[in-house]
């Protein structure tokens, strides 16, 4: 967790950089009104107190490969903290699990995965998530098509 609150200045940056990581400090420091070396000392900060915790390129998947997107919603047979610790660590493992959440009510995970197909996609749910012991059932909703995407949090 961050140790120090953010102020007005850190916010704007932080909102730029969320919208476009290519930004350059000039750029950043025009568009905000602050000095060159102000913006390289708050954003080396940001990065310090774990605001920023990455810089990415977000690629369009559609223009490299199809692109089979599911949400399955998983309940666990126990609701234990070890088996909710270690059915977290398992999706950590896979690359195509793109998201883990656990929740409140008649679910305990959602997942979004990302997979090539359909024949994928059940292949990885019965061996990666189907086959595990404390896993008592499995809901899957699939993407017919995308309306909004934002990686951006207003803040």
């Amino acid at each position: 967790m961050a140790s120090r609150l953010l102020n007005p200045t850190d916010s704007k940056i932080l909102n730029l950089l969320q919208k476009d990581g290519s930004l350059t400090y000039k750029e950043i420091a025009g568009k905000i009104n602050k000095s060159m070396t102000n913006v390289v000392e708050r954003i080396k900060l940001l990065k310090e107190t774990g605001y920023i915790k990455k810089t990415v390129t977000l690629v369009d998947i559609h223009k490299i490969r199809s692109l089979f997107i599911a949400f399955p919603h998983v309940q666990l047979k126990e609701h234990s903290e070890e088996n909710i610790r270690a059915f977290s660590s398992e999706m950590a493992k896979h690359p195509e699990v793109m998201e883990c959440y656990h929740l409140t009510g008649h679910v305990d995970f959602m997942i979004k995965i990302a997979l090539p197909d359909m024949a994928s996609y059940n292949e990885f749910l019965r061996e990666k998530i189907g086959s595990l012991e404390y896993v008592g059932s499995i809901q899957s909703f699939l993407v017919l098509s995308e309306s909004k995407h934002e990686t951006a949090y207003p803040l």
